[in-house]
């Protein structure tokens, strides 16, 4: 399987400015990127026990929620709507069973995120959270009802912070008013994840805790038999980045130390969360996947 070696721009242009604003599709490091599912190898680490029991090695595959208006009087000039960005939704999977790692926002999405599922044929095990914005968890409710034995899990700092998108107040000031009749009114908040790894067919899916990027308590999924990283809302691809909870140089620091800390696990691929590029093929454009 071929990959193409993709350096981009620095991920500081884009963040250490703290008066400016910025597009992303950015970092210093050696990406190797398929915008494609991928078939990843066992790490070779592996002990001679493992060897003899013949893992299969997983796979990933991405889903893109459809960009969506979102009803806001707040429009740059010139502009007559306010088009939320396609977010990305990984399923990870082994010979049998899958976690999947983030939902969309309404439910319309979520039921097609549902079936996309199901026609993989695996056994879906987790959902798993990669932060606690309502962009990324507000579907999970409605996946769980197609799999209603599946696990929705994330770090406890992550829950805190879907509480809170989830609250009456949010809900009626934010998310409704944007997206009117379109959230479902049963919202699922996640349970605590035990430890810090989800087991897939004996291998290890690590939630990495990345701090701030562009919000509180953010992680990355990291799953080293493949050298993979579902980095949420820590990269964007081609959309802009938002920044209305990180004004200030400091935080934007702490983003800029959150790719340096995802690039130090070395991937091989990594997923971002908000994406306009949806895969197509091998060698779909790899420079713009962070």
């Amino acid at each position: 399987m071929r990959f193409e070696e993709a350096i981009v721009t620095s991920r500081r242009e884009f963040l250490s400015n703290a008066l400016g604003t910025a597009l992303v599709t950015a970092s210093t490091w050696p990406i190797r990127a398929e915008a494609r599912s991928m078939h990843g190898q066992s790490d070779s680490s592996t002990s001679n026990s493992e060897r003899a029991t013949q893992k299969t090695p997983l796979s990933w595959d991405v889903f893109l929620a459809v960009s969506i208006p979102a009803i806001t009087s707040d429009l740059p000039p010139g502009e007559k709507e306010r088009p939320w960005p396609p977010i990305s939704s990984t399923l990870i999977s082994g010979e049998r069973d899958a976690v999947l790692v983030d939902t969309p926002i309404t439910v319309e999405q979520a039921r097609a995120l549902a079936n996309w599922v199901l026609a993989s044929g695996k056994n879906l095990t987790t959902i798993y959270a990669t932060h606690g914005h309502g962009d990324h968890f507000f579907g999970a409710s409605t996946v769980l009802e197609r799999f209603p034995s599946a696990r929705f899990v994330a770090r406890p700092d992550v829950i805190k912070v879907m509480r809170q998108q989830a609250s009456p107040k949010s809900l009626a000031t934010f998310w409704n008013p944007r997206f009117p009749g379109q959230i479902s009114s049963h919202l699922a908040i996640a349970e605590e994840l035990a430890g810090n790894v989800i087991n897939l067919e004996g291998h290890d899916l690590v939630s990495v805790p990345l701090g701030f990027t562009d919000t509180a308590s953010t992680t990355c999924l990291y799953v080293p038999s493949i050298g993979l990283i579902v980095a949420g809302d820590a990269a964007y691809n081609g959309v802009h980045l938002h920044l209305s909870e990180s004004p200030d140089r400091q935080k934007r620091q702490e983003w800029i130390a959150a790719l340096d800390k995802m690039e130090s696990l070395k991937p091989r691929a990594v997923i971002a969360g908000p994406r306009f590029r949806a895969p197509r093929n091998a060698d779909d454009d790899c420079a713009g996947t962070i």
